[in-house]
C-alpha cells in the first residue's frame, strides 16, 4: 500500500499546514504510512512558527497520483475547488475540519471528523487525548500556532468555548507564554510592504461556489489598513487579473485589523450589489468598512452564501 497523503488547503495558512503535519504525525503513531505534504509554500506567519519549532516545511505537491498515492486525508478543508488539483482521482479516507461542507462526495464510507471549533488543529489535539498519544514539544507548538492564528488570539467570534483551555493547555506543552508568543506570531503575518500585489492577494485566499459563481475570498492581516489600500491601484489590477485568468465572478478582499479587530472590504467583480448587500454597506471606490469583523468563515462566507442564494 502506498504512503497515505496528509494535507491542508491551496494557499496553506498556518492551520492548515500545523494541523496536517500533528495529524500526520499522530496516524503514524497509530501505525499508519502517513506523510504531511502541502499544496503551497508557507506564508511568512506559518514559516515563523516552523523556525521558532525547528520544524522542516512540508514539502509542496501538486499530484497526489504522481506521488503514487492512492488514499489521501484531508486537514482543515473538505470543499473540492480547495483541495489537490487531482482530487477525484484518489480516495479520500479521512477529514479532519472545522469548515462548512460543500461539494463533496465520495465513493466509499469514510471517517469525517467536523466540530465547529476555532481552528482544525483543536479537533487534532483532541485526536491525541483520546488515543492517549504523547503531544511532542514542536507538535504542540504547530497546533498551538493553527488556533491562534484562526481565532486571532482567541479574539475571533470563531473561537469556540473549548479553545482557550486547549491553548493554554498546548501552550504549556510547547513552553510558550500564550500571549506574548501569540503576538509575536501573528505580527510576524503582517508584513506586507515585501510583497507584490499578486503575492498580496493570494497569501489567504480560497474559492467558494456561490449560486453557480465562482467568488475568491481573500484575507489579509495587517495592523494598518490605510497602508494597504495605499497600494489599492496595483491591488484592484492584480484582482482582474486574476479574475480573468481563473474564471472567478467576484473577488472580495478582506483587510484586517488584528489589533482593533475590523476590516475594511475591497470588492470586484459582477456580483458587487450582493456584496453590498451581504453587509448591508455601499461601496465606495470598490471598498467600505466593516466593524469588527475578523473571520472569514463566519462573518463573511455565510453572509455572501446568503446574499448570492436570495
Amino acid at each position: 500500500m502506498s504512503k497515505i497523503l496528509v494535507f491542508g488547503h491551496q494557499n496553506p495558512d498556518t492551520d492548515a499546514i500545523g494541523s496536517s503535519v500533528a495529524y500526520a504525525h499522530l496516524k503514524a503513531q497509530l501505525g499508519f504510512d502517513t506523510e504531511a505534504v502541502a499544496l503551497g509554500a508557507p506564508n511568512e506567519e506559518t514559516a515563523f512558527v516552523l523556525d521558532y519549532f525547528g520544524v522542516e516545511a512540508p514539502r509542496v505537491v501538486t499530484s497526489a497520483k504522481a506521488e503514487g498515492a492512492e488514499q489521501v486525508i484531508l486537514t482543515d478543508h473538505n470543499e473540492f475547488q480547495q483541495s489537490i488539483a487531482d482530487i477525484r482521482d484518489v480516495e479520500v479516507i479521512e477529514v479532519v475540519d472545522h469548515h462548512r461542507v460543500a461539494n463533496f462526495e465520495t465513493a466509499n464510507p469514510l471517517y469525517m471528523r467536523l466540530e465547529p471549533v476555532g481552528s482544525a488543529s483543536s479537533i487534532v489535539y483532541r485526536l491525541y487525548k483520546e488515543n492517549d498519544v504523547a503531544i511532542p514539544k514542536e507538535i504542540a507548538g504547530l497546533m498551538l500556532s493553527g488556533l491562534i492564528s484562526d481565532t486571532l488570539l482567541l479574539k475571533s467570534p470563531t473561537t469556540h468555548a473549548s479553545d482557550p483551555a486547549v491553548a493554554e493547555d498546548l501552550a504549556k506543552l510547547a513552553g510558550v507564554n500564550l500571549q506574548e508568543y501569540g503576538l509575536a506570531m501573528l505580527k510576524a503575518g503582517t508584513n506586507l510592504a515585501s510583497k507584490s500585489a499578486e503575492e498580496l492577494i493570494d497569501i489567504d485566499a480560497k474559492t467558494f461556489e456561490l449560486n453557480g459563481n465562482q467568488v475568491r475570498v481573500a484575507q489579509v492581516n495587517t495592523v494598518d489598513i490605510p497602508e494597504v489600500l495605499d497600494r489599492q491601484a496595483e491591488i484592484e489590477a492584480a484582482i482582474a487579473a486574476s479574475q480573468t485568468a481563473h474564471g472567478y465572478s467576484d473577488f472580495v478582499l478582506m483587510i484586517t485589523d488584528i489589533i482593533n479587530s475590523n476590516s475594511e472590504i475591497l470588492a470586484l467583480g459582477a456580483n458587487t450589489d450582493k456584496v453590498e448587500a451581504a453587509f448591508n454597506f455601499k461601496l465606495e471606490n470598490n471598498h467600505a468598512f466593516l466593524e469588527g469583523a475578523v473571520s472569514r468563515k463566519k462573518q463573511v462566507v455565510p453572509q455572501l452564501t446568503e446574499s448570492f442564494n436570495a
